[in-house]
């Protein structure tokens, strides 16, 4: 009895010592601004292809949108998320249902440039419209957990 307690006692510290080990630091989640937002054509044989919508695959048009950022931190921040709204001639929604972008690997401090490749369907009526961008990124870099 006393043995199974003293191996019980050894295996819940451990876990409990692991779990601090093995556990990452939480790391801060940082605001980016992002201003100067346009797009232009993508380069001959960028991002041909189509966009799937409702099962059926469409022809798609892709664009690279460049801006820039203005990362306030004081530190580079890493796996930045780009949201924003696109939206065709008309203002109807280019991209349904969908503001996450893309990301950026690493944003340094300071005023930087940036550029996201998205796909649009060609049915879509030009110019775009562009609005609501904005980006988060963390202060370290983050890696998967299984």
């Amino acid at each position: 009895m006393f043995y199974r307690l003293i191996v019980t006692f050894t295996f819940s510290l451990f876990l409990l010592l692991s779990s601090f080990i093995i556990t990452p630091p939480v790391e801060a989640l940082v605001q980016i601004k992002i201003t100067d937002v346009s797009y232009k054509d993508c380069p001959p044989g960028v991002g041909e292809g189509s966009v799937t919508s409702g099962g059926s695959a469409l022809p798609a048009t892709c664009y690279l949108v460049t801006g820039k950022t203005n990362n306030t931190s004081g530190k580079t921040l890493y796996d930045a998320d780009v949201f924003g709204r696109v939206y065709d001639a008309n203002n109807e929604p280019a991209l349904q249902n969908r503001t996450r972008l893309g990301a950026l690997p690493e944003v340094p401090p300071g005023i930087s440039s940036f550029e996201l490749r998205i796909s649009v369907p060609s049915n879509q009526p030009t110019p775009l419209k562009l609005k609501q961008f904005k980006a988060t990124g963390f202060t370290s870099k983050v890696y998967p957990t299984f």
